[in-house]
């Protein structure tokens, strides 16, 4: 059903509904299919659409992660952490904390 579904929202990809919500509906479907680097790029661009969107700022630091991007994914969580405890998203900036947290302790030879 996945497929499915990726298939109806790329379909509005380009047009008026492409924002980062669409952004972010087609990266959680691509990381629930298991397409983690595709995931990535779509929730790149719900933040580069919304930079507020700390749900999107979260989901990307997994994308990144589980596509083997350690780094980067530490950085979108430290963002997302910021930008959560902006909008007063407490709950969201704490779950981003430990998955930063188990992050680093998986790759303590992060170079970062």
């Amino acid at each position: 059903m996945t497929t499915a579904i990726i298939a109806n929202l790329e379909k509005l990809l380009g047009g008026p509904r492409d924002g980062a919500l669409l952004r972010y509906s087609l990266g959680n479907e691509y990381l629930k299919a298991g397409n983690a680097a595709v995931a990535a790029s779509h929730l790149r661009a719900a933040v580069e659409r919304d930079a507020g969107y700390s749900a999107a700022w979260k989901l990307l630091g997994k994308a990144l992660a589980e596509s083997g991007q350690s780094t980067e994914a530490l950085a979108a969580y430290a963002q997302g952490i910021v930008v959560a405890e902006a909008k007063g998203d407490i709950q969201a900036a704490k779950e981003m904390a430990v998955f930063a947290r188990r992050l680093r302790r998986q790759t303590p030879a992060n170079g970062g």
